[in-house]
Order: C-alpha cells, then sequence, then structure tokens
C-alpha cells in the first residue's frame, strides 16, 4: 500500500520539486492522526500528502477544500491513493472554529497526535508598506490568523493530547508552528507579517515549556522565502524573482517540498529530545 501510495502521488501531482526523490518507505508516522491548518495549498498540501504517505491520518483544514480551481483537493487525494484523510472547514481565528476542529479530528480518528499550525496570511507579499502607512485592519487581521490562530491551535489541540494515554516513551504528542524567517530577522515593508511570526518565534518556545512536563513537544519551522500561492505575484515578475533567489544562496526560491523532511523529522520519534527549536529551512538567508 504504500509504495502505491507513493506512486500514485508522483504521478498525479507531478511533485516537481526536490521531492520527486523523497518517497520514503520508512512510515515513520505510522497510524498517528495530524491536523494541518492550510492544508490545500503550499506548504500545508506538501506537507500533508507526506504524513499520508508515512502512515498518518491526516485532517486537512482550511477555508475551502480546493484551493486552486480544477485541482484534485489534498483530502481526496490521499484518499484515492488509499490513504486516510478528512476535511474540517477551519477559520484558524475563531476559537468556535478551532475547537471544532480538534472536535471533529477526534470523532473521526479517536485521537489527535501531531497539529501542524500552517494556515498564514501576507497582505504585504503584494503591496510592501512601511508601518507609517500600515492600517490597523491590516494589521490585526494578519495578527488574527498569523499569531492567534497558532495560540488557539496550541492551545485547543495541547488540551486534546493532554487527555490521551502517552507513547510507551512517555510522548503524548507533537505540535509544529510554521514560521519564517522574518520572525527572525526584519523586512521593511513587512510590520504585520514580521509581527505575527515574530509572535509565534516566542509563542513555540512558551509554549513548549508549559507542555514539557506533559510529554508534548512544541517546535517551529521558519522558511525562507517559498514559491507559493503567497508570493505568486511576487515572484511573477522577473526582477523580483531574481532579488529573491539572490539572498538565498543555496538554490534560490524555495520549493514546499522543501518542508516535507523537516516536518516528519519535527513529528517521529527521532525529534523525542528536542522541543522549543525553531527550525530554519531558508537556503542560508540567515547565513549572511
Amino acid at each position: 500500500m504504500a509504495g502505491s501510495f507513493r506512486q500514485g502521488l508522483h504521478r498525479i501531482i507531478g511533485y516537481s520539486t526536490h521531492s520527486n526523490n523523497r518517497f520514503y518507505s520508512s512510515r515513520r508516522l505510522q497510524d498517528r492522526v495530524a491536523i494541518i491548518t492550510g492544508a490545500s495549498s503550499g506548504l500545508g498540501r506538501a506537507i500533508a500528502l507526506r504524513y499520508a504517505s508515512e502512515g498518518a491520518k491526516v485532517v486537512c483544514s482550511d477555508l475551502r477544500p480546493d484551493a486552486i480551481e480544477d485541482e484534485v483537493s489534498t483530502h481526496t487525494l490521499i484518499s484515492q491513493n488509499g490513504g486516510r484523510s478528512k476535511f474540517v472547514e477551519t477559520d484558524v481565528g475563531s476559537e468556535e472554529s478551532v475547537q471544532t476542529l480538534i472536535d471533529l479530528s477526534t470523532q473521526e480518528f479517536g485521537k489527535v497526535d501531531i497539529m501542524v499550525n500552517n494556515a498564514g496570511i501576507a497582505a504585504e507579499a503584494e503591496n510592501p508598506t512601511p508601518i507609517y502607512e500600515t492600517s490597523a485592519d491590516t494589521f490585526h487581521s494578519t495578527i488574527r490568523v498569523n499569531s492567534f490562530g497558532v495560540f488557539l491551535g496550541c492551545k485547543y489541540a495541547g488540551m486534546q493530547m493532554m487527555k490521551q494515554e502517552p507513547y510507551a516513551n512517555g510522548d503524548r504528542g507533537w505540535i509544529i508552528n510554521i514560521a519564517s524567517v522574518l520572525g527572525l530577522v526584519g523586512k521593511s515593508g513587512t510590520i504585520c507579517y514580521s509581527s505575527a511570526k515574530g509572535s509565534v518565534v516566542n509563542m513555540t518556545r512558551t509554549a513548549a515549556l508549559d507542555y514539557a512536563p506533559l510529554g508534548i513537544h512544541v517546535n517551529a519551522i521558519a522558511p525562507g522565502f517559498t514559491d507559493t500561492p503567497m508570493i505568486s505575484s511576487m515572484a511573477a515578475n522577473a526582477d523580483v524573482k531574481a532579488q529573491i533567489d539572490a539572498v538565498h544562496p543555496l538554490k534560490g526560491l524555495g520549493k514546499p517540498g522543501d518542508f516535507e523532511g523537516p516536518a516528519v523529522f519535527l513529528a517521529s520519534d527521532d525529534a523525542s529530545w528536542i522541543t522549543g527549536a525553531i527550525l530554519p529551512v531558508e537556503g542560508g538567508y540567515l547565513a549572511q
């Protein structure tokens, strides 16, 4: 079944990134239940598909199941290739909606092992704006999704994990937050996005300390600029894309597939003594 699942994904979605060669048979997440917010496209879609190929039961969460017209939805693609998946419409900035996500996931699969808080917005990607011209509404809407949404995901997924019996090694769950290099360094014109992602960085560290005595890991991945719908309009401009490539010494602009392996690692037993870590996956962006 594992081989047919991976071959099916490769055939249907084409995996044009490095992930063409990243199909493993280890089944490192076998029978674990994973929720991924923002699973309909970009990093969330790539992580969801990889988790399924590693044996996880995947709950795909987003505002809509098909982010791109005529594209097979993430949860449908998983199911078509022999995996188990469910879609739950979720507004991550709504406490009630996130609670419902956790409840429906638990009802469907009996538990929640992994929570990937990936959903995010970036109004400034198309229109970089200095702080003195940024509207309060734009700031609030960005914080609502990119910071408050992560808080809710950490809180309610963690509360469910606390109810569950630990694994033999004492672990009860794995929470992975998607931060950004702009949560670690600043960039002019991105006051909303950078502030929200900076919040995610320290939220991850603090939540890790709160949950550590309970056997729940909390870590974050900090992506560099990545070829996803979020920045597609920027990358469409050849001059802008060249500038983005230039500040990522290793291979230029990232691809969604670059985050699959790190996301699996942080949700696996290989990360048994890791919590509160911020893992940059950014092609050398921060090395300069």
